[in-house]
């Protein structure tokens, strides 16, 4: 029968831990409000100060979640990220600013949590979290925070955690949006296993690069994590073991599930099917992935070099844009059509199939599902402009917005 979930009285650190732990005069001024708070005290503001804390990711989740800690005074923050800061990114991931574009994640989010709190240890781990690394990362940490975007990490996290009996506090966000919870086996509460034994196949389950997401609201996720974390350190409230919270901005409604252990869970259950950490990339399907992506390159492309000579020629050549109306009102080629990729097989009497056609979206992935569809509809002179509109800004016209 599964226990209840819960969380040991006065939190998951060892009580041992806080025997060297003193707080500084200025420390005290700093955490006053915390220490004024009965559920906190001296005693709970020594448990934040002797905490260690592992976020994945600096990102949209991963700022609010590394700024807030910080500034609550959690001793040892661990950050992993092996990407730079681009101009997409300030929109939401408030570590970075403008200055930082081109910067190392690791760095800006060090610099920026250390003016938030100098009394902070980062750690920083520049790298992609792994099957080679995770052990070795994780272990050092009290809890992993799961600030990520990919099943790969999602997975990875999952079960390192459960192996090592940590709390993994869950987030995720897209468009409008988001949840949050707290996956602890140990603890009584179920793993991201239980309720996603297999992740869905490649490219079901679009990205935010590709969906996009409101810019604020990593912000509430973000937090909602971070106070779980506060929880289960300072032994406080009731953290969601077993219960899942969903956010919808646009609603401003807060909806709660239940989650219950899987028996047979291939990770947590009495008898698990997965015992060591495998190759997560290969398991949620990248290869294949890959393989899909080496099969759209395979139909014919022309470069974004090519279709501006033709352009230039003043080719008998159609430009067909089949991204969404939003984005070509952001960005958009001189003289392409717009048929978006949704609206295509009922559109394609618009076309000529004797005038040779140029297939172009914003990565190219796109414009090569579409020119497989109007090639099975009978359409034999097309090509698919490789890279697509941001692959024109790269190499072509710089005063094309990249979004």
């Amino acid at each position: 029968m599964t226990p209840n979930p819960s969380v040991p009285a006065g939190g998951i650190l060892d009580s041992s831990r806080l025997d060297s732990i003193r707080l500084s005069n200025d420390e005290i001024s700093r955490y006053s409000r915390h220490l004024i708070m009965p559920e906190v005290t001296m005693e709970g503001q020594r448990r934040l100060k002797a905490a260690r804390v592992l976020c994945i990711g600096t990102g949209g989740l991963g700022s609010p979640i590394a700024l807030y800690l910080a500034a609550a005074g959690v001793g040892r923050l661990g950050l992993v990220d092996f990407d730079v800061v681009d101009y997409s990114n300030l929109q939401r991931q408030i570590l970075h600013g403008t200055e930082d574009v081109g910067r190392k994640k690791l760095n800006s989010a060090r610099d920026r949590i250390r003016a938030a709190n100098p009394n902070v240890q980062v750690d920083l781990h520049d790298c992609l979290f792994s099957s080679d690394n995770a052990r070795r990362i994780v272990e050092g940490y009290d809890i992993v925070i799961d600030g990520t975007d990919n099943f790969p990490t999602r997975y990875l996290s999952n079960d390192i955690c459960v192996f090592l009996k940590k709390p993994n506090i869950y987030g995720s966000i897209f468009r409008f949006e988001g949840q949050c919870t707290v996956f602890a086996p140990h603890l009584g509460g179920p793993c991201y296993r239980c309720m996603f034994p297999e992740p869905p196949p490649p490219g079901m389950v679009p990205s935010c690069a590709e969906g996009g997401v409101l810019g604020v609201l990593p912000g509430i996720i973000g937090v909602m994590q971070a106070i779980e974390a506060v929880k289960l350190i300072v032994g406080i409230g009731e953290p969601l073991l077993g219960r899942l919270v969903h956010f919808d901005a646009l609603k401003m409604k807060f909806r709660e599930f239940k989650l219950r252990r899987d028996p047979k869970c291939p990770v947590c259950s009495e008898h698990p099917t997965i015992t060591e950490l495998i190759d997560y990339e290969q398991f949620c399907g990248v290869p294949q992935a890959a393989a899909a992506e080496a099969a759209e390159e395979a139909v014919p492309v022309i470069s974004v070099r090519q279709l501006k000579e033709k352009m230039d020629a003043k080719a008998d050549l159609l430009l067909l844009d089949v991204r969404e109306k939003y984005e070509y009102e952001i960005a958009r080629l001189p003289g392409a059509k717009l048929i978006p990729l949704g609206e295509l097989p009922a559109r394609m009497s618009e076309l000529d199939s004797a005038q040779e056609i140029a297939l172009q979206c914003k990565t190219g992935r796109r414009s090569a599902q579409a020119l497989r569809l109007l090639r099975e509809a009978g359409f034999s002179k097309l090509v698919n402009v490789a890279g697509g509109i941001e692959a024109w800004a790269d190499e072509v016209d710089p005063t094309v917005p990249k979004y």
